[in-house]
């Protein structure tokens, strides 16, 4: 049989096979037939597994054979092979396995075959605990190319029975798997389990009732690898972003285990990265239905002691507690909670002090940008303004932090921050949209004038995004200025609200007042 299949010039097929492989564009059913019509799988696979001498043939046949596979009619073929499959996945080149993992994906994405779930092929050759040996012991896109086999796997009723069995001592359990292997392995364990969590609630709900989200903790609590601890972090985090996932990290001890991180570790990273995956959860519209107050409180006082001890702390770690504050004060229940002071100083004082505090521009920019979500600039006009003593602690912490500084008024302080840079203008400009809502604040706008003219000049900003800032801001202040029938009817703001309505009637962006064609007349050249 190897000899009916094998090839007798192997340099003409790595040139057809190349031709293939590079062809621009995609390729379709036809062409993969051509191909095959021409070349057969069985002398494309007996060339791959003999010829291996041959230079730039083995990387070549595995670049055409994923183009031929990527077809409904080369998927088609992939059932007649599984032994094929099943060699390549425990092959010793990595490219060969890369190819084999990614020919089990082909398998699940275009296999059409009603007579046969492909799920069932997969049970029936033992495929995926070679997909786990892929994933724990192959290179980096061997590793990548098993996890998107697996992942595509779950998509089958068949398959999710495979990747959580119901008996919890089955080898191939994933908590078993994890407990066996070497630190990159565990990582690797935890990456898929991200991938997974990320289909779906149902399959998310699965791994929470298989106790997989514990493996994020043992491997934070673990203190012996700090490279093993951060890997772990990173994808928390990147777990904290999946939509549905605020559910189900709230019921676990993540949040306290993270509050523990930023509060003792003596690795600055690894605080920084807890204080942002903490920010990123809190942050969350449906974390307060999952979460009490007082473990987004318990957060908050880890974050605040760390910016009470301004003289030890880095620049980097103070702006990672400000952008966490920040992201915690963007929801309403955040922001109220930041300037509560029931128990101690609010913690949004630090955010205030430091948004006008020019001693560290990176600073200032965190800080800043904290401020305009605490006041309300990324939420929906009736989340703006705060519930009970909150905005009342707002108003105080601004004309405190004013009476320290040179600036004496809140509205000195957002003059000068008018007056700095692009990126800090961008951060002030979202700052005023929030605060702009209250009046008290409103009427300190009002009373400089070098702020309306900085955001009524369409010419200020010069990129897209800063014009739209500085446009979004200039309406917040015309919309609140004609919602305030004591300043609307002031005669001595009258200019003051012409200016607002023309530089809103005139958009965002580099519009001249007046355009219009103008005639040019000259006199014609006589020769």
């Amino acid at each position: 049989m190897e000899e009916e299949y094998s090839v007798d010039d192997p340099t003409h097929l790595r040139q057809e096979a190349s031709d293939f492989a590079l062809y621009p564009g995609a390729q379709n059913d036809a062409s993969a037939k051509d191909f095959l019509d021409r070349f057969p799988l069985p002398v494309i696979i007996n060339a791959l597994q003999t010829k291996g001498d041959v230079p730039g043939l083995e990387n070549t046949l595995v670049a055409c054979l994923e183009r031929i596979f990527n077809t409904k009619y080369g998927a088609s073929f992939i059932p007649q092979y599984m032994l094929f499959v099943q060699v390549g996945l425990k092959a010793d080149s990595q490219i060969v396995r890369s190819l084999a993992c990614k020919t089990v994906t082909c398998l699940l994405e275009h296999f059409d075959d009603n007579t046969i779930s492909p799920a069932r092929l997969i049970v029936d050759h033992d495929v995926y605990p070679l997909l786990l040996d892929c994933l724990l012991n192959g290179n980096e896109q061997v590793a990548a190319a098993s996890m998107d086999a697996i992942k595509k796997l779950a998509g089958f009723p068949e398959g999710m029975d495979i990747i959580f069995p119901a008996n919890n001592n089955e080898a191939t359990h994933l908590g078993n798997v994890a407990a066996r292997c070497s630190s990159l392995g565990r990582v690797r364990v935890l990456a898929l389990i991200v991938k997974l969590f990320s289909i779906s609630n149902s399959v998310a709900s699965t791994i929470y009732n298989s106790n997989l989200l514990n493996l994020f903790e043992a491997e934070i609590n673990n203190t012996s690898d700090t490279l093993v601890t951060l890997s772990a972090l990173e994808l928390l985090y990147e777990l904290a972003e999946i939509q549905h996932g605020t559910e189900f990290l709230s019921r676990t001890t993540l949040l306290h285990l993270l509050c523990s991180i930023i509060s003792t570790s003596t690795e600055s990273i690894l605080r920084s990265r807890a204080m942002m995956i903490s920010g990123r959860l809190l942050s969350k519209e449906n974390i307060y239905t999952f979460t009490d107050e007082s473990s987004v409180k318990i957060v908050i006082s880890a974050l605040d002691k760390i910016l009470e001890l301004s003289e030890s702390q880095d620049i980097d770690e103070s702006e990672s507690v400000l952008e966490a504050l920040g992201q915690i004060g963007s929801l309403i229940e955040g922001a109220v909670l930041l300037l509560s002071s029931s128990s101690s100083p609010p913690a949004a004082r630090h955010v205030i002090d430091a948004a006008f505090d020019r001693q560290g521009h990176g600073k200032q920019l965190s800080a800043l940008h904290a401020l305009g979500n605490i006041a309300g600039e990324s939420r929906p006009e009736n989340k703006i303004l705060l519930h009970g003593d909150a905005e009342e602690s707002l108003r105080r912490l601004m004309y405190i932090t004013a009476s320290k500084s040179s600036k004496l008024t809140p509205s000195g302080l957002l003059v000068s921050v008018l007056q700095q840079d692009s990126e800090i203008r961008l951060a002030g400009y979202r700052v005023i949209t929030g605060m702009v809502a209250r009046l008290w604040f409103l009427m300190e706008i009002c009373s400089k004038q070098e702020i309306i003219n900085i955001v009524t000049d369409a010419s200020t900003e010069t990129t897209k995004i800063g014009m739209e800032a500085r446009y979004k801001c200039c309406q917040s202040i015309h919309k609140a200025f004609v919602s305030s029938s004591k300043l609307l009817n002031d005669p001595a703001l009258a200019g003051l609200a012409a200016k607002l309505q023309e530089a809103v009637r005139r958009g965002p962006y580099l519009a001249r007042k007046h355009v219009e064609a103008q005639p040019v007349v000259v006199t014609a050249d006589r020769f």
